[in-house]
C-alpha cells in the first residue's frame, strides 16, 4: 500500500484519552485514572488519486484516525505525514492555513454538520471567505453556484436553509463545502451512513466522479463493506484500535486472511446463494478500558491458542497486502 506517489502517511498513529472519573470520585471511591488507547500504533499510507477504506464495528478507532489525520485531535505517539511533511510540525506553522486548504473532511450525520441558521450560499461561502479564495458577492455567488451544481444540486438552492432539504442533498451540501477550498485530500468518516440505500448510491457516484475529474484521494471510513467494495482501492481493517489487515480490495473480498476479517464477510447476507460455509460474527467487542493481553481479537477467534493469548501480533506480509495474525503467519489456517 505505500508506493513512491504516497500522498499521506501514517506512521505507528496512537491517540490516548483520559476518561477517568473527576479527582474528587477517585479519591472517595479510591480508583485509579483510566485511559482508552482509541488508536494504538496504526501505520499506512494513501497515494495519490487512490481511495484507502477504514472498516471495523463501531467504537474500533476508525473515526479518531480520521480526526487525527485533518488535525482535530493531537495524536499522543506517531506522526501523520502529508506530502513529505509532518502535519503538526505544518499545523504549527504560518502555512498552517495552506495545508488546511489541501486537507478537508466529510462528517458523518448532515443533519449535525450543517449549521440550521445560515443559508446554503453561507455555508459553502464559509470556507472561501476564511482562506480569502473569493472576494466581492457577485463572485462569491458564482462560485457557491458552481461548486453546488458539481454535487448535482441548483444554484437556486443557494438561498435555502438546511432543513429545506432531505439527507442525501444536505450531504452533496457538505461534499461541495468541502470541495470549496479544491482540496487534495478528503477525509470522509461514515458520509453515507445516515442516508437511505438508494441515497447512498448516489451520493458515493457523486464522490467517485469528483475523484476521477479532480484527482482526489479519499480517506474513507465506513463499517458498510458493501460501500467500501464500490468505493475502495485498498482496504484497511481495524479492531480494537489495531490494523488487523490491510490489502487491495479485490485480494482482501476473494481471499481475507485474517479471522475477523472473514467473519465480517460472512456477516454480510449470501444473495448469490452459493453455498458457501458462513462463520457468524461472534461475541462481542471487549471494553476498551481493559483490552485482552496478547491478540486484542482472541477472546472471540476460533483459531486462538496460548501465543495468541500471550503475544500481540505484528503486522506482517501475507499475499497481496499484510495481516496481523499468528495463525496465518504459523499456517494455522
Amino acid at each position: 500500500m505505500s508506493g513512491p506517489a504516497a500522498l499521506v502517511e501514517v506512521d505507528d498513529l496512537a491517540k490516548v484519552f483520559d476518561v477517568s472519573p473527576p479527582w474528587l470520585n477517585r479519591v472517595i471511591e479510591r480508583q485509579p485514572r483510566q485511559f482508552v488507547h482509541a488508536v494504538d500504533g496504526v501505520s499506512f499510507s494513501i497515494s495519490r488519486g487512490r481511495t484507502l477504506a477504514l472498516v471495523g464495528e463501531s467504537g474500533c478507532g476508525k473515526s479518531t484516525v480520521a480526526r487525527l489525520l485533518v488535525g482535530l485531535y493531537r495524536p499522543t505517539r506517531g506522526q501523520v505525514r502529508f506530502d513529505g511533511r509532518d502535519t503538526a510540525e505544518v499545523l504549527a506553522s504560518p502555512q498552517a492555513r495552506t495545508l488546511r486548504r489541501r486537507m478537508q473532511m466529510i462528517f458523518q450525520d448532515p443533519f449535525a454538520s450543517l449549521n440550521p441558521r445560515w443559508t446554503v450560499l453561507d455555508i459553502v461561502a464559509e470556507p472561501l471567505h476564511e482562506h480569502g479564495l473569493v472576494s466581492g458577492a457577485a463572485p462569491l455567488r458564482q462560485r457557491v453556484a458552481e461548486l453546488l451544481a458539481s454535487v448535482g444540486l441548483a444554484s437556486a438552492d443557494a438561498t435555502k436553509y438546511p432543513h429545506q432539504f432531505s439527507g442525501g442533498q444536505r450531504q452533496r451540501i457538505s461534499i461541495a463545502r468541502a470541495l470549496a477550498t479544491e482540496p487534495e485530500f478528503l477525509v470522509c468518516d461514515e458520509p453515507t451512513s445516515a442516508l437511505d440505500v438508494s441515497v447512498q448510491a448516489q451520493v458515493l457516484n457523486i464522490m467517485k466522479d469528483l475523484q476521477r475529474a479532480r484527482g482526489l484521494t479519499y480517506l474513507f471510513i465506513s463499517h458498510n463493506l458493501a460501500v467500501v467494495r464500490h468505493v475502495a482501492d485498498e482496504v484497511g481493517v481495524m479492531y480494537l484500535g489495531r490494523l488487523v489487515e490491510t490489502a487491495p480490495k479485490a485480494a482482501l473480498f476473494e481471499r481475507p486472511r485474517h479471522p475477523y476479517t472473514r467473519m465480517l464477510l460472512d456477516a454480510i447476507p449470501d444473495i448469490h446463494m452459493s453455498g458457501r460455509a458462513r462463520t457468524p460474527v461472534q461475541g462481542e467487542v471487549p471494553n476498551p478500558l481493559k483490552p485482552p493481553g496478547g491478540c486484542s481479537f482472541h477472546p472471540r477467534c476460533p483459531h486462538a491458542n496460548e501465543r495468541c493469548r500471550a503475544e500481540r501480533p505484528v503486522m506482517a506480509p501475507a499475499g497481496a497486502g499484510q495481516v496481523a495474525c499468528h495463525a496465518v503467519v504459523e499456517g494455522r489456517l
